[in-house]
């Protein structure tokens, strides 16, 4: 899941970046909205989180003239103006969650979690693939009713592919959905959590290289 924070104050931003990021979301940030679309014109975002105000102005405004031209990334505004009537004109620009300021980061987490949730609701919330099975609400990982311990990256490259399956994924999508933009896509990063995830899901391998093309699951008749 990849979220594009907008916030001018480089404290409050680092450590919004960094409790998303410990979570396991890949995070872009932008410092006002001149920044932000230029990020939305060229990758695609689950959530966006965006501190009310802004130097451009109100973040109100600046999300309600974007919503009127197509943008329908769910918001999450973050802010310190937390009176009913705040609330409301955030809800009416197009605003999807509110939380104030200070806040914590671990429900913070879990309000954008929702709200890329509810961006991907296609998705079951238990996806499986032969015997392996990944509860997204509860961040669980199971193969044959066995319980894994997978690192945020991991479970996000292993979601990614049940979501996508029976297609393959190419090392440029899993970049794309699962990292962001201080990824280096011509490093291996992709390579290495592949090759943890084959160790942690165990025999008989799971996750095949269709060479040239990228990385898909295998069913158990493979």
């Amino acid at each position: 899941m990849r979220v594009l924070v907008v916030e001018d104050d480089s404290d409050v931003r680092g450590v919004v970046v960094a409790a998303l990021r410990s979570a396991g979301f890949a995070v872009d940030q932008s410092a006002d909205w001149s920044q932000a679309d230029l990020a939305l014109s060229v990758n695609e975002y689950d959530c966006l989180v965006l501190d009310r105000m802004l130097p451009e102005g109100d973040s109100a405004d600046q999300l309600h003239r974007r919503r009127q031209v197509g943008l329908t990334v769910p918001a999450l505004m973050l802010t310190a103006l937390d009176d009913v009537h705040d609330r409301v004109v955030g809800f009416e620009s197009g605003a999807d969650d509110y939380v104030a300021k200070p806040f914590s980061s671990a429900e913070l987490v879990l309000r954008v979690r929702a709200l890329c949730r509810r961006q991907g609701s296609m998705l079951p919330p238990v996806m499986r693939v032969g015997d392996i099975e990944v509860d997204v609400a509860r961040r669980e990982v199971r193969r044959a009713g066995i319980l894994l311990t997978l690192t945020p990256k991991e479970f996000a490259v292993l979601e990614t592919l049940l979501a996508r399956h029976p297609s393959v994924v190419s090392r440029a999508e899993l970049i794309e959905h699962c990292w962001d933009e201080v990824a280096d896509p011509a490093s291996n990063v992709v390579d290495v959590i592949i090759a943890q995830l084959r160790r942690k899901l165990g025999e008989p391998l799971a996750i095949a290289t269709v060479r040239g093309a990228g990385y898909g699951l295998r069913h158990p008749s493979m």
